[in-house]
């Protein structure tokens, strides 16, 4: 058994409305000295597979069409022998 963290995040190109909301908030709370704030997705996935390779390449395959919206958004990720 495997254990991917996956985190996903908007391209830097990529307009981030969610992280210019947090950033006003912080800056409102007093907390002028954050310059910038992105938002993005932390997700756990567990793979029951026999190797690494093969635990990736689920990983790679879900992430591509699933988790994460090629056009907009980079993944990265780790994997632990759970």
């Amino acid at each position: 058994m495997y254990l991917a963290k996956i985190i996903i995040t908007l391209r830097s190109s990529i307009l981030d409305p969610q992280g210019k909301a947090v950033h006003h908030a912080l800056e409102n709370l007093g907390m002028g000295s954050t310059k910038e704030v992105r938002m993005g997705k932390y997700i756990e996935l567990k793979v029951d597979e026999t190797s690494p390779e093969a635990a990736k390449w689920v990983i790679e395959e879900a992430c591509k069409k699933l988790l994460a919206n090629p056009v907009m958004e980079d993944y990265s990720y780790t994997i632990e022998q759970s």
